[in-house]
């Protein structure tokens, strides 16, 4: 049984509850259900953020995402994956990203939610600039995500 894989860039928000509910396969297979919810920060390497945006191509974005979810699928025994990442601008504390993954036990779960958002971070194709009040600049990629993408 290959699992569930839904992903979706978009610009407008998303409902938590409702996403999560996707992820039931409807015969109650599942025994585990995590997922992760991420935010704009109001602040970055201790400097303000007054907004964030995210630009993206369309097309590849969704592709890249896809194969991340579908990766973790070949690791793990999961029942469903899906992603939501928000483009465009952003303020802080809007939701930017969304990752559930739905699995008979909570240790497949849990390590390919991780797993997943670990390789988002270093993988998908987005390109961030942060607003702040000396004015705007894109946003470099992170050591320690890259760390933490090699971990597995």
């Amino acid at each position: 049984m290959s699992a569930t894989v839904r992903v979706r860039v978009q610009e407008g928000d998303f409902d938590v509850a409702s996403l999560q509910r996707s992820l039931l396969q409807g015969d109650a297979a599942e025994g585990a259900i995590a997922t992760f919810t991420g935010y704009v920060r109001n602040s970055n390497n201790d400097r303000p953020v007054l907004a964030l945006e995210l630009e993206h191509y369309p097309g590849m974005t969704e592709r890249s995402i896809t194969s991340i979810a579908r990766d973790a699928c070949a690791r793990w025994p999961l029942l469903a994956v899906g992603v939501v990442h928000r483009v465009g601008k952003l303020k802080p504390a809007n939701q930017i990203v969304w990752v559930g993954v739905s699995a008979k036990h909570r240790e497949a779960a849990f390590a390919a939610c991780e797993f997943i958002m670990d390789y988002l971070k270093t993988r998908a194709p987005f390109w961030k600039k942060e607003t702040g009040p000396d004015g705007s600049h894109w946003v470099d990629a992170r050591q320690s995500d890259n760390e933490r993408a090699g971990r597995w």
